[in-house]
């Protein structure tokens, strides 16, 4: 019993209980995955039963396998070379856990899932239990010679493989999530598999590596993987005193490539203090903005042509001054009876200043219209605002005629929402809890932040604000009083003007209703 004094010994056991631990969890795995199969009150008792049985074969071939490296005798002679027994249970032993730990390293690294199919779901509980043990034999094999490999008294053998399997009874459930949360550890393992596999392959040829020397390394190597554990468990405790808003700032500048790191206060102490939201609801909404920019078309974010102010030539020149006071515009497009006539763009100041000096519009210092197709998209829209040096840009349909006109601060609006001009009214007011007033002009892209929903917008149809959502469902130009129910959400008819519906009310329902309801007249 003298060698129950060597620190060797100690270390041994130590190492193979991990290593035992870290071979038994997918046994574990599917020892779950087959207890799955009984009713809940009965998964407890199979798992402990089909492992308890388990430890008792494994233990079995414990015996065995520790009688058979003992024979010594030669079986296999050639010419200088011979193999005994032992010999060729090691030289088995030691190519097996290499062909196991390089098909498992492989599968963890390179992503492989395996499944399983086609397997009968037996409701009998001896019959579940009896798989347990019959996987639980095929899952030892690698444990067992794993043991012969590290140790070379059997009584270490049996007390790693009782302590490992009554770890394995007791913390299972935790012991897998902690595996499955850090991979490292597996594959640290499977590099000590590769190693004792070695071992064995050598000792078998008859090259004695001494055990201390694996125990060295594999005592060093979790080391270093305390360390990681512990940097890496400091460093997320750090990471979640950073405010939320910041870490998704890093994360988005990462994901756009920019190498910019985003400064950070040092948080001042430790001390938890309650989660805050990250984003407010204006800048989740701005962030929403700049996220769809790309997939809207001008017509959602341009000044439709029935809203447009533009300059009649044909008119005097008082009511061009009047207009001109009256608008609190830079920029007008300037026109010749129709607004489809565009002579040119003039500046607010200058055409104030030309009828003040020469009582009419001087052509000549009207600058060229900029158009643009309305099929573009918002993003090469930018370039032409840039290169417009804050001009407006006319937006025209296949056959010339103008639809309406963008400027830089549609496309701001398009990101933070409503700024309206001085005659304008903002298009959506609240009116209480969940119930708004409505411009039928109102974009669907901002409308759908305000009544936080995503239905509104269809790509697949051509229409940009509420007025062509509605129009889409009725089929016809709605009546004042009219409304439609649409999940969750009352639309009511307040007024049509110049065949547009001109203002609708939204409630938010308590009780969501069917989508299909249809229009109803009040």
């Amino acid at each position: 019993m003298e060698w129950l004094l060597d620190p060797t010994v100690w270390v041994g056991l130590l190492t193979l209980v991990v290593l035992e631990i870290v071979l038994g969890i997918d046994n574990l795995i599917f020892i779950a995955i087959l207890a799955e199969k009984l009713p809940p009150q009965q998964r407890d008792r199979a798992r402990v039963i089909g492992l308890s049985l388990a430890l008792v074969m494994r233990l079995g071939l414990l015996a065995a396998m520790s009688w058979l490296v003992t024979l010594t005798s030669p079986l296999l002679q050639l010419g200088p070379f011979s193999l005994s027994g032992r010999d060729m249970i090691l030289l088995v032993g030691g190519f097996f856990l290499l062909v196991k730990a390089t098909l498992e390293l492989h599968e963890r690294l390179e992503g492989h899932i395996a499944t399983t199919g086609g397997a009968r779901v037996y409701a009998g509980f001896w019959v579940v239990v009896a798989q347990i043990v019959v996987l639980d034999a095929v899952f030892s094999l690698d444990a067992v010679i794993t043991a012969v490999g590290m140790v070379e008294h059997l009584a270490v053998m049996m007390a790693a493989v009782i302590i490992s399997i009554g770890i394995m009874l007791l913390a299972s459930r935790p012991l897998t999530r902690f595996v499955n949360a850090h991979p490292t550890v597996v594959v640290l393992c499977l590099s000590f598999l590769l190693m004792i596999g070695f071992s064995l392959v050598a000792e078998g040829l008859g090259l004695h590596i001494p055990k201390g020397y694996l125990y060295a390394a594999i005592g060093f190597s979790i080391l270093i993987e305390t360390f990681n554990q512990v940097a890496r468990r400091n460093f997320a405790r750090h990471d979640s005193g950073v405010p939320l808003r910041e870490r998704t700032a890093e994360a988005v500048l990462r994901l756009l490539g920019s190498k910019r790191h985003v400064p950070r206060d040092e948080p001042e102490s430790t001390t938890l203090v309650p989660p805050m939201p990250a984003f407010g609801d204006e800048e989740r909404d701005m962030v929403s903005g700049v996220l769809s920019l790309a997939d809207r078309s001008i017509r959602s974010i341009m000044t439709p042509r029935t809203d447009m102010s533009w300059i009649d030539l044909d008119d005097d020149a008082h009511t061009i001054r009047e207009q001109l006071t009256a608008v609190p515009h830079s920029f007008f497009p300037v026109c010749r009876g129709s607004i489809d006539a565009v002579v040119g763009i003039g500046r607010a100041k200058d055409l104030i200043a030309d009828l003040l000096l020469q009582g009419a519009v001087d052509i000549s210092r009207l600058r060229e219209p900029i158009l643009v197709h309305e099929s573009m998209g918002v993003i090469r829209l930018m370039d032409t605002l840039k290169r417009s040096r804050g001009q407006l840009v006319l937006v025209t349909d296949e056959f010339g005629a103008v639809q309406g006109l963008v400027t830089p601060i549609d496309v701001f609006e398009a990101i933070a929402g409503e700024f309206p001009d001085e005659d304008e009214n903002p298009a959506v007011i609240a009116e209480g809890e969940n119930r708004w007033r409505v411009s039928g002009a109102a974009d669907l892209h901002h409308l759908e932040r305000t009544l936080d929903t995503d239905w509104l917008v269809d790509a697949a149809n051509d229409y940009a604000t509420l007025a062509g959502y509605l129009l889409s469902q009725f089929t016809r130009m709605p009546l004042v009083g009219e409304s439609l129910v649409r999940n969750g959400l009352r639309f009511e008819i307040l007024a049509v003007t110049d065949r547009r519906i001109a203002e609708v009310r939204i409630e938010k329902l308590s009780q969501t209703l069917e989508p299909e309801a249809g229009p109803e007249t009040e």
